[in-house]
C-alpha cells in the first residue's frame, strides 16, 4: 500500500468551484481505496501570496519527512517554484495542474510571463504531473516542456443522475461558473441581447467574490442591454443539481477550460450545450450533444442560441446526444484508481533502488 499522501491545497477546500470539487472528491475516493490522505491547508491568498503565506508554505513543506508523497494543487504550487526545486530531491512531488495559471484571462502581459516561468520550473521539478484532461496534457507538453510520459490524466468523474425534464416555458438557460473573465459571461450577455426577440430566461449561477469588479461590469452590461428582468445573478449554490434539473439548455462560452466539469454535469442531466471551442471543451462535449463556436465570437454564439431556441427539433436532437454522452462519462473511481497507481509506482521505484 502506498504511504500517506500529503495534499497541499490553498484556500477553502469547501469552496464551490470545479477545481475544489475535484480535490474533495478525489480525496474521498482515495480514502475509499485505503489511502491515508492528509490535507496541508495553504493560505487563501494564493496564487498571489504575501510574505506570511509564503513563510507558512515553506514551514509546512519543510516539516514533511524525507520520502513523503506530496500532491500539490497548482493554484498555489504554480508560484512556489523555488520551494519546489528546493524539495524535489527529498520528496515525491506530484504537481496537480487543473489549468495553467499563466493562461488565465485578463492577466497583464508581465504577470502572465512571470506565471509561465514559475510554472515551467515547478513542472520540471516534479516527479510526476497530474492534469484533468488530455488537452491540458498537450498544453503542458507543447508550452511548458513537460515530457508526456511524466503526465497522468485524471479526468473528473460524473455521477449518474436522472435527466432533467427540459420542459421550461420559456426555456431556462443555465450558465454555472464562477463570475471571472475567463468564463466570458460578457460574451454571453452580448449574445443574449441579440436574441431578445425569442422567449428565454437565463440564470448565472456562480461565485461573485473572486473578481467583484468584473461582476459589477457584468451587472452594468445586463442593465444597459435592458435584460435585468431576464438574466438572474444567482450567486454560489451548494446544490447545483437543482439548477441542472430546472434548466433546458446549458450555455457557457469560456475562453479556456482545463476540463470543464460543469459541461460533463450538464450532459449527465441530458442538457444540450452551447459553448466555445476552448481548451478541453471539445473533448467533453461531443458534436451531437452541443454546438461549439469560436472563442469571443458574439455573433456565432448568438446564432447558435437562436438556432437551438427557435428549432425544437435541433434542441431535441442535442438533448438525445447529451443523454447518449452521459452513459460514457468517466467515473470518479477510475480517476482515483489511476492516481493511486501513480503514487504506488513512484514509491515502489524508490524502494527498488
Amino acid at each position: 500500500m502506498p504511504p500517506v499522501l500529503h495534499f497541499a491545497i490553498p484556500g477553502d477546500l469547501q469552496a464551490l468551484t470545479g477545481g475544489y470539487a475535484w480535490d474533495r472528491r478525489i480525496i474521498a475516493e482515495l480514502r475509499a481505496l485505503g489511502l491515508s490522505v492528509q490535507v496541508l491547508p495553504l493560505s487563501p491568498r494564493f496564487p498571489d501570496p504575501d510574505d506570511e503565506a509564503l513563510a507558512d508554505a515553506r514551514r509546512q513543506i519543510a516539516a514533511l519527512p524525507d520520502g513523503a508523497v506530496l500532491l500539490a494543487d497548482g493554484l498555489a504550487w504554480g508560484v512556489l517554484d523555488t520551494l519546489a526545486e528546493e524539495h524535489a530531491a527529498r520528496l515525491h512531488i506530484i504537481a496537480l495542474c487543473h489549468h495553467p495559471l499563466g493562461l488565465e484571462s485578463g492577466l497583464m502581459p508581465a504577470r502572465a510571463t512571470a506565471l509561465r516561468h514559475s510554472e515551467t520550473r515547478v513542472l520540471q521539478a516534479a516527479a510526476a504531473v497530474v492534469v484533468t484532461s488530455p488537452a491540458t496534457a498537450a498544453t503542458l507538453v507543447r508550452e511548458f516542456g513537460v515530457p508526456r510520459e511524466r503526465i497522468t490524466v485524471a479526468l473528473p468523474g460524473t455521477d449518474p443522475v436522472p435527466p432533467a425534464p427540459c420542459t421550461g416555458a420559456p426555456p431556462v438557460l443555465l450558465s454555472l461558473a464562477t463570475l471571472t473573465r475567463r468564463k466570458a459571461h460578457d460574451v454571453l450577455i452580448a449574445a443574449l441581447a441579440q436574441v431578445r426577440d425569442l422567449p428565454w430566461r437565463a440564470r448565472f449561477v456562480g461565485g461573485t467574490h473572486f473578481d467583484p469588479g468584473w461582476v459589477d461590469i457584468l451587472r452594468a452590461q445586463v442593465n444597459s442591454a435592458g435584460l435585468a428582468e431576464r438574466i438572474a445573478f444567482v450567486g454560489s449554490t451548494a446544490t447545483p443539481e437543482l439548477e441542472y434539473r430546472q434548466a433546458d439548455l446549458f450555455v457557457l462560452p469560456s475562453r479556456y477550460e482545463g476540463y470543464g466539469m460543469v459541461f460533463a454535469e450538464a450532459l449527465a442531466h441530458g442538457l444540450p450545450v452551447i459553448a466555445a471551442r476552448a481548451g478541453a471543451v471539445p473533448e467533453v462535449v461531443p458534436p451531437d450533444a452541443g454546438l461549439l463556436v469560436p472563442v469571443d465570437d458574439v455573433d456565432a454564439l448568438a446564432a447558435a442560441l437562436r438556432r437551438v431556441l427557435s428549432e425544437p427539433t435541433t434542441r431535441a436532437a442535442l438533448r438525445a446526444g447529451a443523454l447518449r454522452a452521459a452513459a460514457d462519462l468517466p467515473r470518479w473511481q477510475d480517476s482515483a484508481r489511476g492516481l493511486y497507481n501513480l503514487i504506488a509506482h513512484l514509491t515502489e521505484m524508490t524502494s527498488a533502488r
